[in-house]
């Protein structure tokens, strides 16, 4: 954890980085939350960094530029997150690097309270919780936030759910002291998914210090319909098994739970088929199931509306389902070495370096 910023009253410069491709109906309305942010003892700098986008968000970006000095475009030809966040880092001049996301919007005092909340605590990352609102009004947007804002659909991702103030192993977006990059490294370009995740799990390996305070909120928008919510579930989680792969310190039981659940489906279900006595533990297992997902069920209906109460477990099985079938999926293809982060070269000279000692390479 390192202290750049000692003095809660000094001027500083921080660099807003936000990654972007085809955003046309979100972009527009991301930029102006963050015009709208209350001022800090300082200035800002905006970088939005776009994937070559073809639905008209570059006409977009291109209005915005040209009202806002202190905002630019850079391009991404590779399209994916972690090229567009190591465009950024290198191009970015302040001493905070604050990573939004296109698909969210954010309150008058995001800023100002990541700044405060990295004077105040010295982490060398903070963040905050999503505040999951639905992608329109239909009933299938309504469901999908019910089921990403129960411990029993995301386990225990407390940027998800209501928690405290304290230490975390990560957060959304992220507002990175400077220093962070040159310390540990840059994003890995091999992660499509997941690249947040390990570069946290990273800084905490080499003694960096991750801060979730509560207070600091994002408006984010999840997937508007379930067959979006579930192929997003499976896709994370082949990335989930990757991202194990290349940087073992990212396991986490949550990510997990879901393959270990259907994997124990499956064998379960075979080794009753061959040995009769073991279906009474197969089917004990299964109920327990069924009680949590209609627990769960009921108390999200009594948030969200009871209409939701009679589909709801069943919505959390096929949830857990796509997720723990992605977890395998993503498995065999390492085994048969098809995944495709095993047939790119490490991202950055002595980024294997980095992975295993806190210090950079001399």
């Amino acid at each position: 954890m390192s202290d750049v910023s000692a003095n809660p009253t000094q001027n500083v410069l921080v660099s807003i980085i936000i990654p972007c491709y085809n955003e046309s109906k979100f972009i527009d309305s991301c930029l102006r939350s963050v015009y709208d942010f209350e001022p800090i003892a300082g200035a800002f700098e905006v970088l939005v960094i776009d994937g070559m986008s073809k639905d008209g968000t570059r006409d977009v970006l291109a209005r915005w530029c040209a009202e806002h000095p202190n905002l630019r475009m850079l391009d991404n030809p590779a399209k994916i997150v972690p090229n567009a966040m190591n465009i950024g880092i290198r191009a970015a001049q302040g001493a905070w690097i604050v990573r939004l996301d296109a698909h969210s919007e954010y309150p008058a005092n995001y800023l100002r309270l990541c700044i405060e909340t990295s004077q105040r605590t010295g982490a060398d990352n903070v963040g905050g919780v999503f505040i999951t609102v639905p992608r329109g009004t239909g009933r299938e947007a309504q469901l999908v936030r019910a089921l990403t804002t129960h411990k029993f659909g995301v386990g225990d991702a407390d940027f998800r759910l209501d928690s405290s103030e304290g230490p975390a192993d990560t957060v959304p977006y992220g507002c990175y002291q400077r220093a962070v990059f040159d310390r540990i490294g840059w994003y890995d370009e091999r992660l499509v998914r997941d690249q947040d995740y390990e570069l946290n799990r990273r800084l905490s390996k080499a003694g960096g210090q991750i801060w979730l305070n509560p207070a600091i909120q994002i408006k984010y928008y999840n997937q508007g319909t379930l067959r979006g919510l579930l192929r997003q579930a499976y896709f994370t989680a082949q990335w989930n098994a990757w991202m194990w792969y290349l940087a073992p310190y990212t396991f986490s039981p949550r990510h997990a739970i879901p393959g270990a659940f259907v994997a124990g489906l499956i064998i379960g279900a075979l080794s009753s088929l061959l040995i009769p006595i073991l279906w009474i533990p197969f089917l004990l297992v299964v109920a327990l199931y069924a009680l949590l997902a209609i627990g769960s069920g009921v108390q999200q209906s009594r948030r969200y509306g009871l209409w939701m109460l009679p589909i709801l477990p069943f919505l959390f099985l096929a949830y857990h389902l796509a997720y723990g079938a992605g977890t395998l999926w993503g498995g065999v293809l390492l085994a048969v070495r098809q995944a495709p982060v095993q047939h790119q070269s490490e991202p950055w000279p002595g980024a294997g370096y980095y992975r295993v000692t806190p210090s950079p390479p001399r």
